[in-house]
Parts: structure tokens; sequence; C-alpha cells
């Protein structure tokens, strides 16, 4: 058995003294540990790559840094000039101590420091005039330091505080400000030039004085190359490198967002991903460019299976009035895009079916009568028309059967804050079914990424350390339904519609204009990703004739142009007349007449209505050749072989073929005239 070792008692005595006396040193004269750690608010994307950082109150740029993500060879190097004995002292090095006192005794004059690495961090977060006392109360601050934090955490405090010239402290920001990248990155000739800076900050600051700078480099590089720690051909490399005297801006990628997801005196991992922000805010701002100035856009980009926000625009252009706001958490009137959840609603009441008609006429619903957009009346139309066109009239129809109580409680039981709009009553009623309450880009995404998600809505996800809660809002089957239809609404002018591009995502989606055309809205969904886009004024003002579509769509097209898509297996299907209730979709197995034009559910451009029209050659493929069409009952006449049927107006009609032995089918189509073309409303 090993034996103790036995200590004299005035030994033990001893130790115990001068472990109250550092006790109550410490108790007494704690170190400002509290006031060390205000350091600059810092927002990263996802995979931890820098988005946005802010200043801290008196404008300096202080980052904490992390060891982890700093170039080990700095750090090295940095011990190797200004503390070789880092990890070995105490806080004090004395055999520093007696160097530079023999020297000074020799010399008459400082020749050499003996401040360590401790002893420099404890004068920058307690600056003293440079005095024999000063040095002193130094030396007592670095053992308290010592016995406080481990020495891993007295040097990341270092690299945090240390002055770099003007208003830049520490390695991170001067990184950034000086060579425009993150301390993990650097090359030799900045490794050395950082080291360098911090004994001279003003004095050597690169972009005041450059050839100092490149000077206090140089002989950074000669110690390093004298005491072994850099190679002599590497010294000459690095040091034909010029100093630049660039002074770079600190990133503000996501800016806007970064405000409202910003922690103080921390770093946060957002869910935003870098590339994909930086992308969004390069198109947006192409797009509001030529825009009027008071206008300005909002985009908020989503990711359907994990809910992240991956990329976010609460203002295209901060330069513009009211630009400085984040217009995705603002109450705005959604127009038409609360639609689809009307019929969804519907849809799981019973109500209606995707192909359940309901009466497109003016009509007054107590004291309210809505007008579709247009100002146009199509007649009996199933819903899957009406949602695809955005008809007022059945959609508020469908409403008051379902209850506007029903759709507001939906609203409230996901979390989302509605908000009257120019009403002191605690309900819209039918008016929020065409956007007579306030509701927040934010709040779209939830709802549309709702329908992407099999009906499932879940809160939007701004933090990787967070998980969505999840409610149903309609049943899968609902949100399905709805998809197809939503899929097969008309495209916006120029975009060519999905199934005829190869590998194009297909886009769910639908528009909407508040009163007076004060906000456009575009709110699409794929199966991967849901896309919100609002344009319009801050101030509320109106922006005469800028719809939805016109103002909105496009670019909502042109951000699902820019994510990436794994694919879909999505296929069109046409939704048929469901009078029953029940939504049937495709072809029935009767092998009856299948009509070949026009196709179901399209849009067919007449250049003249009436008996003098041209006129539409109808067609289908059956066992004979004995076909009869009928369009609203009425026989169309064959004219040199040909069924030639010439719509009077406008509209939605139903096509029927009958063959000789009695079996029908039907498509439905919209007839489009020349002059609602050219109506932009339309």
């Amino acid at each position: 058995m090993r034996a103790r070792t036995k200590y004299p008692n005035w030994f033990r005595i001893s130790v115990i003294c001068l472990a109250v006396v550092l006790i109550g040193i410490n108790l007494a004269f704690p170190p400002p540990l509290k006031g060390a750690k205000q350091v600059s608010s810092v927002v990263n994307d996802h995979n931890n790559q820098w988005l946005t950082g802010f200043a801290v109150n008196d404008g300096t740029w202080r980052i904490k840094a992390d060891l982890k993500q700093v170039d080990p060879r700095f750090v090295d190097r940095l011990i190797a000039i200004e503390d070789s004995r880092f990890y070995t002292h105490s806080g004090i090095d004395l055999p520093a101590i007696a160097r530079a006192l023999k020297s000074w005794k020799r010399r008459g004059r400082i020749v050499s420091g003996a401040s360590t690495i401790t002893m420099q961090l404890v004068r920058q977060i307690e600056p003293r005039p440079r005095t024999f006392k000063s040095k002193f109360l130094e030396m007592g601050r670095a053992l308290q330091y010592e016995l406080l934090l481990s020495k891993d955490e007295i040097l990341e405090l270092y690299l945090t505080h240390i002055s770099y010239g003007g208003n830049i402290e520490g390695i991170v920001a001067a990184s950034w400000a000086y060579f425009g990248k993150a301390p993990d990155q650097l090359t030799d000739s900045e490794i050395a030039l950082l080291i360098a800076l911090p004994q001279a900050p003003e004095a050597r600051r690169p972009d005041r004085n450059q050839g100092a700078a490149e000077k206090g480099r140089n002989i950074i590089l000669d110690k390093l190359a004298a005491n072994g720690s850099m190679d002599a051909q590497l010294v000459v490399e690095a040091k034909e490198v010029p100093v630049l005297s660039n002074r770079f801006a600190i990133p503000e990628l996501a800016w806007i967002s970064a405000h409202s997801l910003k922690q103080p005196n921390q770093s946060v991992q957002s869910t935003i991903d870098y590339k994909l922000q930086a992308d969004i805010e390069n198109l947006t701002s192409e797009v509001v460019e030529p825009l009027d100035q008071p206008v300005n856009i909002a985009v908020t980009i989503v990711e359907n299976a994990t809910m992240n926000v991956r990329a976010h625009i609460g203002s295209a252009d901060r330069q513009r009035p009211g630009g400085w706001i984040d217009m995705t958490d603002r109450h705005r009137s959604p127009g038409s895009t609360l639609k689809p959840l009307i019929y969804g609603l519907a849809m799981d009441e019973g109500l209606v079916a995707a192909g359940s008609k309901v009466e497109d006429a003016p009509t007054r619903f107590g004291n309210y009568q809505p007008e579709n957009f247009n100002r146009r009346y199509y007649g009996d139309v199933r819903v899957h028309e009406a949602l695809q066109h955005s008809l007022n009239v059945p959609a508020i129809a469908v409403l008051d059967q379902l209850g506007s109580t029903r759709l507001e409680s939906t609203l409230q039981g996901l979390d989302l804050e509605i908000a009257q709009l120019g009403s002191s009553g605690n309900s819209s009623g039918l008016a929020i079914g065409l956007g007579g309450v306030g509701m927040t880009v934010n709040d779209l995404a939830v709802i549309y990424a709702a329908l992407a998600n099999d009906g499932i809505a879940q809160t939007l996800n701004w933090y990787t350390e967070t998980e969505p809660r999840s409610r149903r809002m309609v049943t899968s089957e609902t949100a399905r339904n709805l998809t197809r239809i939503l899929r097969q609404a008309p495209t916006p002018k120029g975009r060519v519609p999905a199934w005829l591009v190869e590998n194009a995502p297909p886009i769910a989606y639908k528009t909407g204009t508040s009163y007076g055309f004060r906000d456009a809205w575009a709110a699409g969904y794929t199966d991967e990703w849901t896309v919100i886009v609002w344009v319009g004024r801050p101030d509320g003002a109106p922006r005469k004739g800028q719809t939805g579509r016109i103002a909105a769509a496009p670019l909502l097209f042109d951000v699902f142009s820019t994510l990436p898509h794994r694919g879909s297996s999505f296929t069109y299907i046409r939704n048929k007349d469901a009078p029953s209730g029940l939504l049937e979709l495709g072809q029935s197995a009767d092998k009856g007449p299948q009509i070949l034009f026009p196709p179901d559910e399209s849009e067919i451009l007449a250049e003249k209505l009436g008996a003098k029209a041209r006129g539409f050659a109808l067609s289908a493929r059956a066992e004979s050749n004995d076909v009869t069409f009928y369009v609203a009952g009425q026989p169309i006449a064959v004219e040199q072989g040909k069924h030639i049927w010439r719509p009077d107006s406008p509209g939605f009609y139903d096509i029927t073929a009958i063959d000789a032995d009695g079996r029908s089918s039907q498509v439905s189509v919209e007839v489009v005239s020349i002059d609602q073309m050219a109506d932009a409303r339309f």
C-alpha cells in the first residue's frame, strides 16, 4: 500500500490561508466577466454560415469567438508570438517578467513586454493607464481569471475582445472587416497580419496605413520563421502577397429577418438557407427596381417536410419608403387567398364536392352583395371552376352555408391572429371570404403548407432546434382534392403550364387582390415548397389595376423556378361533375365516346362569337362514327362532315357526346373572348 505524503502543519495552514485570501478577493473584487460577455448578436443559417451580425450598443463590432471555428494555425502561431507558455503558467509568466526587468535594467528602457494573453485580456476588458500600478492590478486580475476560467475559455475571450483598430474587436469581426470572410479560411499572410494588428491596432490598420500594416505583418512572419512555427519558403511566399486597404462591410444577408431572430449576446442558428436567401434577395431586388418608389415586396419560402423557413424577404428594398418594415408579419387584406380554405371546410362538412355545381349570379346575402371581380356571371359552375377562376359569388354562397364563424374559428384554432379591418365588431361576417380580415404573409404560409402536407397545419420553424406544433386543418382527402384543383388553375401570362414542360414542378396556386388594389398576393405550393408573395405599398395606398395575377403571380413562378425540386408523381386528373356530393375522378370504365376536342376543363379562345364566327370543330373517338354533340342541351349541326359549334358568349360550357348506343361522355370548357384576354383584370 502506497504511503500518504505528510505535509507540515505550517504548509497546510499556508495553503488554506492562501485559498481563503483568493476566495475573499474574488468575492470582494469579482472580475467583470458579465460585461466581458456582452458581444454582438449574430444570426447564422442552418449550416451555421453567417447571415447577419449586429454591433453592440456603443457601435463596436465584437463577435464571440469559437476556437472550433478559428483556423488552428492562427491559434498556434498567436500563442507562439504572444505567450509561448500560455498553457503552463497561471496568468503571470515569471520568466518573462524576469527577462523584461533584466533588459530594462541593461538598456535603460523597456525592450520586451511580459504581458501574458490573460493579462492582455484583462487590459482589454478593464482599460487603465499604462503604469506599474496598473500592471500589478492586471496581474491580480489575471490570477482571478485563471482560477475561474479554463485556458480555452480565456483564449476565446481574448479572441473576442482584443482590439483590431477602430470599432473592430475580436478575430471574427477583424476577419470579416479586413478580408471579407470567416476566420477559418485564413491564408498565411492574413494570419500574420491579424497577429500583428493588436500590437499597434490604430497604427497598423490596413485600411488607414497600408505600408505600416505590411511592415508589421512581415515582422511577425520573420518571428514565426525564427521560432520554427513556419517554413521559410512559406514565409517568403506570404511576404509576396500584397496587403490590401479594403474595409469590407459586415454581411447583412436576411437583415430584416435577422432583426426578429437575434438573441442578446448570442449567435443563433436559424433555418434560413444562405444560398437560397441570396438568390431570392437578388431576384426580388431585380423585380422591385423598376416599380414605383413606394412599392415593395415580401416573400416567405417554407420547406414543407420540416416547416423550416428557408428564405424570407421582409422587404425587397430597405431604401424605399417603409422599407425597414417586415411586411411578412403585417396584417393586410388577403383578398381571395382564403377561398381554398372555404371550399375545403365545406368539403369536409359534406356541403360540396369538387364537381358540385354552384350558381354564379347576382345574389344578395342579407345586406351583403358580392360581385365577381370582372363583373361577369356564368350561371351554374362547378366548384373547381369557381375556385380556379376565383369567382366571388360562388365562394360567398358556399361560405354562407358553411358559416363565417366556422372559417374564423378554424383560423384561430391554427394560432393565426386575424385582425378586423375597418370594423369594431368581433366578426367580419361573410366579407371574410373576400379579404374582410387582416392576415399576414406568414399566416398564409401556414395555411398553404397545410394543403401541401395532407391537411396538417404546423407552425413555421425559424430556429434549427425547435419543432413545429401540428393541428389538422382539413382532411387529407380534401387537401389532395384542393391541390388537384389549384394545380390546374390558369397560369400567369407568359408562363407555360407545368404539364407541357418536362420535369417542371406542378404548382398549386391562388392569387388574391384586396379591395382598391391595395395588396397583390400569390400563394402557391409544390410537393416540397410553399411560397407566399405580397406586392404593395407599406402605407396601404391603392395601386390601380395591379391584381395578384398581374403583380404577384409572375414573381411566384420565378421563385419556384429558383427552388430545387426532386420531381413529382402528380398526374393531371380532371374533376368530373359530382351531384351526389362525392368527388369522381378520371374516366369511367364505360367504353363510350372519348371527346378529343376540346379537352376537358380547357380554356379556348374565340376570335369572334355568334353565328358569323368560324366556330370550333368538335371531335370524338368512338366505336361507331355515329356521334352527336350537344351543348347546353342543344344539338350541334354538322357542316361539311364536321360538328361546328359557335358559342354566343364567353363563359363555361358543358359539351356532351352521345354515340349510337346511347353512351355518353362530357367535358367542361371555358370560352374566352379576345376582349377578355385584353382585360388585365380577367
